[in-house]
Parts: structure tokens; C-alpha cells; sequence
């Protein structure tokens, strides 16, 4: 039975795309059956999948299923006997039903973040929505993912620091502003796809690939999401 990860934040540009297609397709490149439900109407990631060069196909199926709404979750269903993943791409609204359903049916959900003050104060309404369908899917798990990050500032520093107390554990693994990620857009890949020149990009997103494993792995906690 698959694992379903969702990816969600109510800010758009986050970088929720990039992070689920990076995943499924690192998962696709490790040799696992990986489906990407594209629940977003600008359909961002399958517009990504179809910019894949002829004769080298992204390494995941993408469907589009926007429109399926609140009942995001009844299709996910459909296919967790098919896939080893499925990884759902979220539209950026908290008032959505589209992340309300497919956190009811999910093992992990990945909030990226940016290390923002604007982008801090905007996730807390995922946060509340994360903590109200844990009271439902309690074996639903969470994390944040800090996302463009700058080195050495001492605003992304400082917002790191703040989203240790942000009552959602945030990955060790992080992912740098690089333009190897947007090149991966363009040309409808992953950063592996990019060799030498994508080596900082590729580490990283490895690194939360393993970490998602180990998450995944691990039986969840009787609540990890803390309301306090």
C-alpha cells in the first residue's frame, strides 16, 4: 500500500511544486512506482512533467486532479494499491478543501517554508489546519521544510530559529535558493538531472529524501503535532 505524502502551505510561492516534484522524482529515480496527484488548478506540476525532453519522461506519473476538490482524498485512494508513493501537490489556500481531504488519507504532510518573516506569519493557518485533521488522522505526521534559504544571513538565521517554536519539528534537511531548482522546472526533471553543476542541489534534496524515509519508517507518535 503506497505511502501518501501531501505537500501544503496556504502562501503561494513556498515552493510546494518544486518540493513535491523533487521528491517524486528521486523516489522515481530509486526505482519505486511514484504517483503525483497535481490538486492545484494552475497545474504547475503537470505543466512540469510535459516539459520533459522526448525519449526521457519525468520519472513519476502526473496526473491533474484539480477539480476533484473536497474528494481529493476518495481519488487518492483509487491508487494506493498501484504506487509505492503518491505525493499530493496542494493548491495555496488553507480555506481549500483540497487540503483538508488529502491530509485525511495522508502519513506525512511537508510544509515548505521560506525563512521569512511574511512567510512565518502565513503558515499558521496550516498549522491550525494540520492540528484540527490530526484529531481525525492520527497517524498523520508533519513537517516543516525550510525552502530558498540563504546561507549566512542573519534574517534566514533568525527564522530558522524561530520555526523550532513554531509547534510543528522542522527537517534537518534544507533546500537552498539555487538555480538549478528552476532550471529543473524548465526542462521538466530533477536536479539529478543536471550532474556536477546541480552537486549542492542534489545533496540537499538526497538528504531530505533520506530524512522523509526515515520519517515514513518510523511508527508515528501518539501526536506529534503540539497545539500549545
Amino acid at each position: 500500500m503506497a505511502k501518501i505524502l501531501t505537500v501544503a502551505n496556504q502562501k503561494g510561492g513556498s515552493g510546494k511544486t518544486t518540493v513535491a516534484m523533487q521528491l517524486a522524482g528521486c523516489f522515481g529515480r530509486r526505482d519505486k512506482k511514484v504517483l503525483v496527484i497535481d490538486a492545484d488548478p494552475q497545474g504547475t506540476a503537470v505543466r512540469w512533467a510535459a516539459s520533459a525532453e522526448d525519449g526521457k519522461p519525468f520519472p513519476a506519473r502526473v496526473a491533474g486532479l484539480s477539480a476533484a476538490g473536497g474528494k481529493v482524498h476518495r481519488e487518492v485512494q483509487k491508487f494506493v494499491d498501484d504506487y509505492d508513493y503518491i505525493v499530493v501537490d496542494c493548491p495555496p489556500a488553507v480555506d481549500s478543501p483540497v487540503p483538508q481531504s488529502a491530509l485525511l488519507v495522508s502519513d506525512l504532510v511537508l510544509v515548505p517554508v521560506i525563512p521569512s518573516p511574511a512567510d512565518l506569519w502565513a503558515a499558521t493557518g496550516i498549522q491550525q489546519l494540520i492540528s484540527n485533521i490530526g484529531d481525525i488522522n492520527e497517524g498523520l505526521r508533519a513537517r516543516i521544510v525550510p525552502n530558498m534559504c540563504q546561507p549566512n544571513t542573519s534574517l534566514a538565521r533568525d527564522a530558522l530559529d524561530v520555526l523550532k517554536d513554531f509547534g510543528i519539528p522542522v527537517t534537518d534537511a534544507c533546500l537552498h535558493l539555487r538555480t538549478a531548482y528552476r532550471r529543473a522546472a524548465v526542462f521538466g526533471g530533477i536536479v539529478h538531472d543536471q550532474g556536477a553543476q546541480a552537486r549542492q542541489a542534489i545533496e540537499e534534496v538526497d538528504a531530505l529524501v533520506d530524512e522523509v524515509l526515515r520519517i515514513l519508517d518510523t511508527p508515528p507518535a501518539a501526536k506529534e503535532v503540539d497545539n500549545g
